[in-house]
Protein backbone atom coordinates (compact mmCIF):
# COMPACT_ATOMS: atom_id res chain seq x y z
CA UNK A 1 0.00 0.00 0.00
CA UNK A 2 1.22 3.28 -0.61
CA UNK A 3 2.05 6.20 1.58
CA UNK A 4 -0.18 9.34 2.37
CA UNK A 5 1.95 11.62 1.09
CA UNK A 6 2.00 9.44 -2.44
CA UNK A 7 -1.63 10.54 -2.82
CA UNK A 8 -0.95 14.30 -2.21
CA UNK A 9 0.16 15.92 -6.03
CA UNK A 10 2.68 18.52 -5.34
CA UNK A 11 2.34 21.35 -7.69
CA UNK A 12 5.35 24.38 -8.29
CA UNK A 13 4.72 28.00 -8.63
CA UNK A 14 0.62 27.64 -7.51
CA UNK A 15 -0.56 29.96 -7.03
CA UNK A 16 2.54 32.03 -7.25
CA UNK A 17 6.26 31.74 -7.90
CA UNK A 18 8.24 29.72 -5.40
CA UNK A 19 5.02 28.26 -3.77
CA UNK A 20 4.81 24.45 -3.89
CA UNK A 21 0.55 24.31 -3.54
CA UNK A 22 -0.27 20.50 -2.03
CA UNK A 23 -2.89 19.29 -3.27
CA UNK A 24 -5.75 17.50 -0.97
CA UNK A 25 -7.97 16.77 -4.16
CA UNK A 26 -5.78 13.92 -5.48
CA UNK A 27 -6.01 12.05 -2.16
CA UNK A 28 -9.87 12.81 -2.05
CA UNK A 29 -9.94 11.35 -5.91
CA UNK A 30 -8.27 8.10 -4.77
CA UNK A 31 -10.24 5.82 -2.90
CA UNK A 32 -7.03 4.29 -1.17
CA UNK A 33 -5.60 7.57 -0.48
CA UNK A 34 -9.35 9.04 0.77
CA UNK A 35 -9.50 5.80 3.36
CA UNK A 36 -5.88 6.28 4.17
CA UNK A 37 -6.19 9.73 5.14
CA UNK A 38 -9.37 9.42 6.92
CA UNK A 39 -8.43 6.04 9.00
CA UNK A 40 -5.00 7.95 9.51
CA UNK A 41 -6.34 11.52 11.45
CA UNK A 42 -9.05 8.94 13.36
CA UNK A 43 -5.62 7.16 14.69
CA UNK A 44 -4.52 10.30 16.33
CA UNK A 45 -7.59 10.17 18.36
CA UNK A 46 -6.90 6.60 20.18
CA UNK A 47 -6.90 7.35 23.78
CA UNK A 48 -8.04 10.99 23.77
CA UNK A 49 -11.57 11.32 25.37
CA UNK A 50 -14.27 13.56 23.85
CA UNK A 51 -17.67 14.67 22.61
CA UNK A 52 -17.40 16.91 19.51
CA UNK A 53 -15.48 16.86 16.64
CA UNK A 54 -15.73 20.56 15.31
CA UNK A 55 -14.28 20.99 11.25
CA UNK A 56 -13.57 24.40 9.56
CA UNK A 57 -15.23 25.07 6.36
CA UNK A 58 -14.87 23.35 3.96
CA UNK A 59 -12.03 20.67 3.88
CA UNK A 60 -12.53 20.35 7.61
CA UNK A 61 -16.04 19.69 6.93
CA UNK A 62 -14.74 16.48 4.31
CA UNK A 63 -12.29 15.02 6.50
CA UNK A 64 -14.30 15.82 10.21
CA UNK A 65 -17.57 13.94 9.37
CA UNK A 66 -16.38 10.56 8.12
CA UNK A 67 -14.51 10.63 11.64
CA UNK A 68 -16.93 11.64 13.74
CA UNK A 69 -19.10 8.75 11.98
CA UNK A 70 -16.42 6.19 12.20
CA UNK A 71 -16.01 7.04 16.00
CA UNK A 72 -19.59 7.76 16.70
CA UNK A 73 -19.26 11.42 17.57
CA UNK A 74 -21.04 14.80 16.99
CA UNK A 75 -19.88 17.17 14.08
CA UNK A 76 -20.18 20.61 14.51
CA UNK A 77 -19.08 23.19 11.45
CA UNK A 78 -17.76 26.14 11.97
CA UNK A 79 -18.83 28.36 8.82
CA UNK A 80 -17.77 31.52 7.00
CA UNK A 81 -20.16 34.91 7.94
CA UNK A 82 -23.74 34.47 6.96
CA UNK A 83 -23.54 30.49 6.70
CA UNK A 84 -25.32 29.50 9.68
CA UNK A 85 -29.41 30.07 10.02
CA UNK A 86 -29.62 30.33 13.72
CA UNK A 87 -27.53 32.86 16.69
CA UNK A 88 -24.34 32.34 16.26
CA UNK A 89 -20.70 33.97 17.70
CA UNK A 90 -18.02 35.26 15.57
CA UNK A 91 -14.78 36.05 15.63
CA UNK A 92 -12.37 37.49 12.96
CA UNK A 93 -8.30 36.47 11.92
CA UNK A 94 -6.15 38.24 9.79
CA UNK A 95 -5.51 36.79 6.22
CA UNK A 96 -2.18 37.15 4.31
CA UNK A 97 -4.19 39.96 2.73
CA UNK A 98 -6.94 41.25 4.84
CA UNK A 99 -9.26 39.43 7.56
CA UNK A 100 -12.22 36.91 7.53
CA UNK A 101 -14.68 36.20 10.04
CA UNK A 102 -16.38 32.54 10.96
CA UNK A 103 -19.05 31.33 12.85
CA UNK A 104 -20.47 28.77 15.19
CA UNK A 105 -24.26 27.99 16.07
CA UNK A 106 -24.55 29.62 19.61
CA UNK A 107 -25.97 26.48 21.05
CA UNK A 108 -23.70 24.13 18.98
CA UNK A 109 -20.83 24.18 22.16
CA UNK A 110 -22.37 23.54 26.14
CA UNK A 111 -20.49 23.99 28.75
CA UNK A 112 -18.12 20.80 29.83
CA UNK A 113 -17.87 19.95 26.07
CA UNK A 114 -14.26 18.26 25.11
CA UNK A 115 -13.53 19.03 21.49
CA UNK A 116 -11.67 17.78 18.83
CA UNK A 117 -10.64 20.49 15.97
CA UNK A 118 -10.08 18.53 12.23
CA UNK A 119 -8.88 20.74 9.47
CA UNK A 120 -6.64 19.43 6.02
CA UNK A 121 -4.63 21.96 6.62
CA UNK A 122 -2.33 23.68 8.73
CA UNK A 123 -0.45 27.05 7.08
CA UNK A 124 -0.47 30.38 9.50
CA UNK A 125 -2.99 28.75 12.15
CA UNK A 126 -5.14 31.43 12.32
CA UNK A 127 -8.31 29.74 11.20
CA UNK A 128 -7.78 27.12 13.56
CA UNK A 129 -6.76 29.56 16.30
CA UNK A 130 -9.79 31.87 15.46
CA UNK A 131 -11.84 28.41 16.20
CA UNK A 132 -10.14 27.70 19.59
CA UNK A 133 -11.08 31.47 20.80
CA UNK A 134 -15.20 30.42 19.56
CA UNK A 135 -15.06 27.05 20.89
CA UNK A 136 -13.59 28.02 24.38
CA UNK A 137 -16.20 31.14 24.67
CA UNK A 138 -19.27 28.72 24.60
CA UNK A 139 -17.37 26.59 27.67
CA UNK A 140 -16.00 24.40 25.21
CA UNK A 141 -12.70 22.59 25.61
CA UNK A 142 -9.91 21.99 22.56
CA UNK A 143 -8.55 18.35 23.41
CA UNK A 144 -6.91 17.91 20.31
CA UNK A 145 -6.24 19.16 16.80
CA UNK A 146 -5.57 17.00 14.08
CA UNK A 147 -4.75 18.27 10.06
CA UNK A 148 -3.53 16.23 7.48
CA UNK A 149 -1.54 18.18 6.30
CA UNK A 150 1.37 20.82 8.04
CA UNK A 151 3.15 23.54 6.56
CA UNK A 152 5.63 23.68 9.18
CA UNK A 153 7.96 26.93 7.61
CA UNK A 154 4.75 28.74 8.44
CA UNK A 155 4.83 28.26 11.73
CA UNK A 156 0.83 28.00 12.34
CA UNK A 157 2.00 25.69 15.08
CA UNK A 158 2.82 28.48 17.38
CA UNK A 159 -0.29 29.98 17.33
CA UNK A 160 -1.28 26.96 18.85
CA UNK A 161 0.91 26.46 21.89
CA UNK A 162 -0.82 24.79 25.12
CA UNK A 163 -2.78 22.15 22.91
CA UNK A 164 -1.91 18.86 21.44
CA UNK A 165 -1.76 19.24 17.75
CA UNK A 166 -0.76 16.29 15.34
CA UNK A 167 -0.75 16.07 11.75
CA UNK A 168 -0.27 12.94 9.84
CA UNK A 169 2.25 14.86 7.33
CA UNK A 170 4.63 17.00 7.94
CA UNK A 171 6.24 19.31 5.01
CA UNK A 172 8.87 21.00 6.27
CA UNK A 173 8.45 24.35 3.86
CA UNK A 174 6.24 26.55 2.77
Amino acid sequence: MKKLEEYVQSIPDFPEEGIIFRDVTSVLQDPDGLALAIDSMKEKLTGIDFDIIAGTESRGFIFGVPVAYALHKAFVPIRKKGKLPRETISESYDLEYGSAVIEIHRDAIKPGDRVVLIDDLIATGGTIKASIRMIEALGGSVEKIVFLMELAGLKGREQLKGYDVESVIIYEGK
